[in-house]
């Protein structure tokens, strides 16, 4: 495969669908630094912190579920890498990388990105 080839991966996932994934990413974050409280703070507020921004985002975006639709699903679409890239690199800057609650971190945000690369982000959104 030369340099300029393009990899092509199917658009499956539409504006509802990534609505309910994105809850219930908010909702992993958020069960984690639950769980995470007691035996590693750090871990836990990077979930905490994880959870909020996803959240926000979510109940912000124009698509089935946001309550204050105020960015676009294709603006959502950017600032899920960013927050893909901080729960990626979040455990190297909380000082937990060589711990065993790195590995969520890092397996959640290799799911965030598969994520963003199928979802279809110039589908029409729909709120109801």
């Amino acid at each position: 495969m030369a340099v300029t080839d393009e990899i092509s991966v199917s658009k499956t996932i539409g504006p509802g669908a990534h609505a309910a994934l994105d809850y219930g990413v908010a909702a992993t974050f958020f069960a984690l630094g639950f769980r995470y409280r007691d035996r590693n703070r750090a871990a836990s507020l990077l979930a905490f912190i994880n959870g909020g921004m996803v959240l926000g985002m979510s109940m912000m975006t124009d698509y089935p579920g946001g309550i204050w639709p105020s960015i676009s699903f294709k603006t959502h679409g950017m600032m899920d890498m960013w927050q893909a890239a901080l729960a990626g690199v979040g455990p190297l800057l909380f000082g937990f990388a060589d711990e065993p609650e790195a590995r969520t971190f890092y397996a959640q945000a290799m799911s965030e990105i598969g994520v963003v690369a199928t979802t279809d982000w110039n589908a029409t959104t729909s709120v109801a």
